[in-house]
Parts: C-alpha cells; sequence; structure tokens
C-alpha cells in the first residue's frame, strides 16, 4: 500500500493535482486549458469529490454524462499518479488505478478539445458525442452528471435517470453510485444566478443557448427514490452565490 499524506497536508495535494490534471489541455489550444484550469480550481464540486470521499477504488467503471473537455478523466488519471507515488492524504479515499471511463458529450467542439488533451492517457479514455437522451450506457460502477439535466425536459431527465439506474445494476457492484449535481430551485435567487452563468459560460464555449428545466431539491430527491436509489444530498457551491446540490444515490440494497 502506497504510504500516505497527513491530512493537513491537503492543499497541497490538490495543488499538485491542479496542475496535473490541467496540464493536458496545453496541447487542446489557449480555451481549453484555460477553461480546464479555471473550471477546477473554482469549481467546488471536485475537490468536494475527495473531501467527503465520494469516489473509492471500488469505481472502477466510469460514466461521465455531460463530461465537456473529460476533465473527470483527467483528474483521475492524476489521482492515480499520486497515489503510485505515495503522495496521497490519509483523509482522502484511495481511487481506482486506471479507470474505464466513457465520457457522453452533445458538443463536438468539446469532444474535440477532449481528444485533443487527454486521448493519450492509459487506458484510452472513451469519448464519445452523443446526446445523454439516447447514448449507449456501459456496465459501470460510478456515473457522474454534473450540471446538465436541467438541459433537458422533466420527461427526459427521468428517462436519463432510469437508463442510469438499469446501467448502474448491470455492473452489479454492490457499492455503484450515480453523483448528480444539480441547481435546487426552490433557492430562487441562488438557481437564477446560477442559470445566468450557465448561459453565459454556454455562449463562451461556443455553443447555442437551449432552455432549461429545474425542480426544487425535494423533488430532485423523490425522484431518484422512486427510481430505486438511497440519496444523501451535499451542498455544493460553497464560494459561490449559487444553489447547486450534489445528490449521492446509490442503489437500493448496495452493501
Amino acid at each position: 500500500m502506497s504510504a500516505v499524506m497527513p491530512s493537513s497536508s491537503t492543499d497541497n495535494a490538490w495543488r499538485e493535482l491542479h496542475e496535473a490534471a490541467t496540464v493536458p489541455y496545453q496541447k487542446g489550444g489557449s480555451f481549453a486549458w484555460h477553461f480546464a484550469r479555471g473550471k477546477l480550481g473554482r469549481d467546488p464540486v471536485f475537490r468536494g469529490l475527495l473531501e467527503h470521499r465520494l469516489v473509492g477504488a471500488q469505481h472502477s467503471r466510469v460514466v461521465d454524462i455531460g463530461c465537456g473537455q473529460g476533465l473527470f478523466a483527467s483528474l483521475l488519471a492524476s489521482m492515480s499518479t499520486m497515489q503510485k507515488q505515495g503522495r496521497w492524504p490519509s483523509s482522502w479515499h484511495a481511487t481506482t488505478h486506471g479507470a474505464d471511463y466513457t465520457g457522453i458529450e452533445l458538443m463536438p467542439k468539446d469532444v474535440a478539445r477532449a481528444e485533443a488533451s487527454i486521448g493519450h492517457l492509459q487506458p484510452a479514455p472513451k469519448l464519445v458525442c452523443a446526446d445523454m437522451c439516447s447514448a449507449a450506457l456501459p456496465d459501470c460502477d460510478l456515473v457522474v452528471i454534473l450540471d446538465v439535466l436541467h438541459y433537458v425536459n422533466l420527461e427526459a431527465q427521468e428517462g436519463v435517470l432510469l437508463r442510469v439506474r438499469d446501467a448502474l445494476r448491470r455492473g452489479a457492484n454492490p457499492q455503484a453510485r450515480l453523483l448528480l449535481r444539480v441547481g435546487d430551485a426552490s433557492s430562487r435567487r441562488g438557481f437564477a444566478i446560477s442559470q445566468w452563468v450557465d448561459r453565459t459560460v454556454t455562449r463562451i464555449r461556443g455553443h447555442k443557448v437551449s432552455p432549461t428545466w429545474g425542480r426544487p431539491l425535494a423533488d430532485w430527491t423523490a425522484l431518484l427514490r422512486r427510481l430505486g436509489f438511497r440519496v444523501q444530498s451535499i451542498p455544493m457551491s460553497v464560494g459561490t452565490p449559487f444553489a447547486n446540490v450534489l445528490l449521492v444515490a446509490d442503489l437500493e440494497g448496495a452493501a
């Protein structure tokens, strides 16, 4: 087992991860690199996954829906390298080595940036340009959906989550997990700000702005429970004016 670092060293560990995970995006061009550095540096969700110990070694088959430039794949690879080199905080879970990663992204420009930046990783990430409402989902242990379900209507949201549940069930991992970040529509001001920023970033990334559909947190939780998940919610907008919540959804019956 690799040596671990004391928990007081997590800030240094995170800075190292940030640097390692974003360097590959220099190959994808100036926009790809600056976007990766800003997203990983300012969005609390990525470090939150580690601080809350939400991704473990048992999550080796990963599906990232709405993967964008594939930043989570690069982060997973950098996490693996740090652990192999014995520089891993004791307060963070050990994570998988050599994740079988599938990223699904609707926007061809983002897929192209991902391929140019992280296509060299081993094992090679699977980057699929497809609609999350119809893309085939492989058997998996972990599904990550960050800030994208609001782009489809309420019926389509449920359809995506049904297919996610089935893919996790087929994976037959008793610790299968969905990590879903959503905006809490019951927090009107925070939700409105997050939607405005979302539209602005969408334009900056060169994409068309589409209508969005939100739900109050209670409705998201009720939907996931109806689909057979145990759910806990973690506020995930610290340091921002948003109303984002991370829903940690584990299949009922899991150990």
